[in-house]
């Protein structure tokens, strides 16, 4: 009786695997010849690129509003004015970025700590430069955009050259 067992089971799977390998056949022979077919193929991947985009677009969109919301808490908040507690500030925040940067975790988080150390410098435009060669990349992006979004940092024409020299004394 297992002999007949084996025989049905080694059968259906003959029959199932022929009936893919048929399917198989038959949709490529279909892509090839129908250009009914090939169009809605193509239809069907352009509509596919399109809701992929859209879908970029909106989540861009999120994060930038994430941005300009996480910016504006910080403001509101507030930041030390003393000398001693702007250092210990400066200190505590850019090592809470580097540690969110390391982890992989929430990038406008970590971002968010190095605008706020960037609030406190008193050389934006060199930290910035410092921040260029140590944070990664989508970090620095958002950081970027956190920037862009507050007035109040003055970081001038930055990148904008050679240099980031604006010819101002000392700078080198």
């Amino acid at each position: 009786m297992s002999l007949r067992t084996s025989t049905v089971v080694a059968a259906s799977v003959g029959a199932v695997v022929t009936g893919l390998l048929a399917y198989a056949v038959y949709f490529d022979h279909k892509r090839r010849t129908d250009p009914e077919f090939r169009k809605s193929l193509k239809r069907e991947t352009r509509r596919q690129v399109r809701a992929a985009r859209e879908e970029a677009e909106a989540h861009g969109a999120q994060q930038k509003e994430a941005i300009k919301r996480a910016v504006a808490d910080a403001i509101e908040e507030g930041f030390p004015s003393d000398v001693e507690e702007k250092e210990d500030f400066f200190m505590t925040e850019v090592a809470r970025g580097e540690k969110l940067c390391q982890g992989g975790s929430d990038q406008v988080e970590a971002a968010l700590c190095f605008y706020k150390a960037l609030k406190v410098y008193p050389q934006p435009r060199d930290l910035i430069s410092i921040y260029d060669k140590t944070v990664p990349k989508p970090v620095l992006d958002i950081l970027a955009e956190m920037i862009a979004s507050d007035d109040s940092i003055s970081v001038g024409p930055f990148g904008a050259g050679s240099g980031s020299d604006s010819g101002a004394p000392g700078v080198e």
